[in-house]
């Protein structure tokens, strides 16, 4: 089974579409900060997580040159006004190229906003994360859905939606049985497990039928799983050739004997058949 192969092919099934957005890519616009004193990020239990996510989501949807995930840089989302300003943990914007990396995000010149926002909760953020930020990036920024995650495990479990509805209010996603949270926008389930050894709540994505979209490290593992498996297969293959090249060859010289056997039995009676006409 290729499994790496079977995945690529469910990712360009389940890949959203959507158009491209009507500005250009902006690297840097003269006046708006793109960076500040604040330390980054706030635990290592956040880092770890943001890493792994952005990590995640990052190779999904690499094969689409417009999609732009950022990773706690200034998204600006009002011209002119520098206050009007956020630092998602990791968002993704659909329609605007991939490259050139930004120093911070411009919504207006670039024409989009993100449609997915996440924040990891910490906590001098958390409270802003709850409350604040959900009506700051749905209803402000525009932003379609808004998720927030609690990485430390020695802390209590919190894995909150929320979306723009159509008419444009604020509505609250309803966890499957499992905790998950399906995210329309991305067409991407979000489950959190536990690393007991890290003690980090990881949250992970899945395709839409539960495929989980691994980690470099895990890409990587299974290609030498499969790829020490197609070894192994070739290796009994090629043992199985041998033996039945062996057979055939035991085969062969059998009846090669046997065909020998029978032209001396000829020449042994055609022997004794002379031998009595010849008798007096």
């Amino acid at each position: 089974m290729d499994t790496v192969h079977d995945f690529t092919l469910k990712q360009k099934k389940y890949m959203p579409v959507f158009p491209k957005a009507s500005g250009k890519p902006t690297i840097y616009i003269e006046g708006y900060p793109c960076e500040d004193d604040e330390p980054m990020p706030a635990t290592e239990f956040h880092g770890l997580q943001i890493n792994i996510f952005f990590d995640q989501l990052f190779r999904y949807f690499r094969i689409n040159d417009y999609v732009h995930i950022g990773n706690d840089n200034f998204i600006y989302y009002e011209e002119g006004d520098i206050t009007k300003v956020v630092a998602p943990d990791i968002f993704v914007v659909f329609g605007v190229k991939k490259y050139p990396l930004r120093r911070s995000f411009y919504t207006w010149s670039e024409g989009a906003a993100p449609v997915a926002v996440f924040e990891f909760l910490s906590d001098a953020t958390a409270d802003q994360d709850r409350h604040e930020k959900v009506e700051v990036y749905l209803q402000e920024m525009g932003v379609q859905e808004f998720f927030i995650h609690q990485p430390e495990m020695d802390k209590p479990a919190e894995f909150f939606g929320w979306r723009r509805s159509a008419s444009g209010n604020i509505v609250e996603m309803e966890p499957d049985a499992e905790g998950g949270l399906f995210s329309e926008a991305l067409n991407l389930w979000f489950r959190w497990e536990e690393d007991q050894t890290t003690r980090v709540r990881l949250l992970r994505p899945s395709l839409p039928d539960g495929t989980p979209i691994n980690t470099s490290v895990e890409e990587e593992r299974l290609r030498l799983q499969e790829k020490h498996l197609r070894e192994e297969a070739e290796a009994m293959a090629a043992e199985e050739a041998e033996r039945r090249q062996k057979a055939e060859a035991m085969v062969a010289e059998e009846a090669e004997r046997r065909r020998e056997l029978e032209i001396e039995l000829e020449q042994l009676r055609a022997q004794l058949a002379n031998g009595q006409n010849e008798t007096p």
